[in-house]
């Protein structure tokens, strides 16, 4: 798996997994407080996230050598990467609720319904600001996975047009089926994700580690791009064999093996 396939699949199912939850709170705002308030906040967090992607982007592709570059993004890979993964052991041990996108749907409604109804700028400030803030928050993972994948691929408009056709993609099968997406495979898709993001962080974590050697040169992998898939398979081993002992650790007395954040 080269890094432009990496980079391809990684940026468009985190994207999918992201657009499905901000998709459900933009539903649950609009059918609830008005669609105007829902998607002028959607399209503000747009805007910003688009901002944030852009000047973030061009200040690490710029101020940083290439080997400089590997070892941070590499490094933030690899702790995003690994945080999904935990989360998807313990879902797979069953230590932690499997995400549920009816149940997520109906909770923002039951809260938009009760919530007083203010306007301002013509519109209504609650369904404005929780769409502005969710919408923003679940897009902040994906901008970082763009510009990490993108800057370590020296190829940062693929890895944000691969997020916008991902997002492009719910929005429609939203619009379509109107009602939030609950039959995509949220869960398995994060282990997915998590299993590249990890993968490919160690890749680039390594081969970074060459900015302390004397000529400054990003570390070459046996094997080169090779190693990716195997770094991949070996942390899908790793899962599966926590998987299985993680029951077994939370029941220990005092353990710290919890579903909780």
């Amino acid at each position: 798996m080269g890094p432009t396939y990496g980079l391809v699949a990684a940026v468009f199912l985190a994207s999918v997994v992201e657009a499905v939850e901000a998709l459900t709170i933009v539903m649950a705002m609009g059918m609830t407080r008005g669609w105007r308030s829902a998607w002028a906040g959607a399209a503000a967090a747009a805007v910003a996230l688009a901002a944030f992607t852009a000047a973030a982007g061009y200040a690490l592709a710029t101020w940083l050598p290439e080997a400089a570059l590997q070892l941070t993004v590499g490094t933030l890979l690899l702790i995003f990467g690994l945080q999904w993964l935990r989360k998807a052991v313990l879902r797979g041990a069953g230590l932690r609720a499997r995400h549920d996108e009816e149940a997520a749907f109906a909770a923002q409604t039951s809260a938009a319904r009760a919530a007083e109804r203010t306007t301002r700028l013509g519109l209504d400030w609650f369904g404005f600001t929780v769409t502005l803030k969710g919408v923003f928050l679940e897009g902040v993972e994906i901008v970082f996975i763009v510009i990490t994948f993108g800057t370590s691929a020296r190829n940062v408009p693929v890895a944000a047009g691969t997020a916008v056709i991902a997002a492009l993609c719910v929005a429609l099968a939203g619009f379509v089926a109107h009602r939030p997406l609950s039959r995509v495979p949220e869960n398995t898709l994060k282990y997915a994700v998590g299993l590249l993001l990890t993968g490919f962080g160690t890749y680039w974590a390594v081969a970074g580690l060459g900015v302390f050697a004397p000529d400054g040169r990003a570390l070459a992998w046996w094997g080169r791009d090779g190693a990716v898939p195997v770094l991949i398979a070996a942390w899908f081993g790793v899962s599966r064999l926590l998987i299985r002992a993680a029951p077994a650790l939370a029941a220990r007395p005092g353990s710290r093996v919890t579903g909780r954040d």
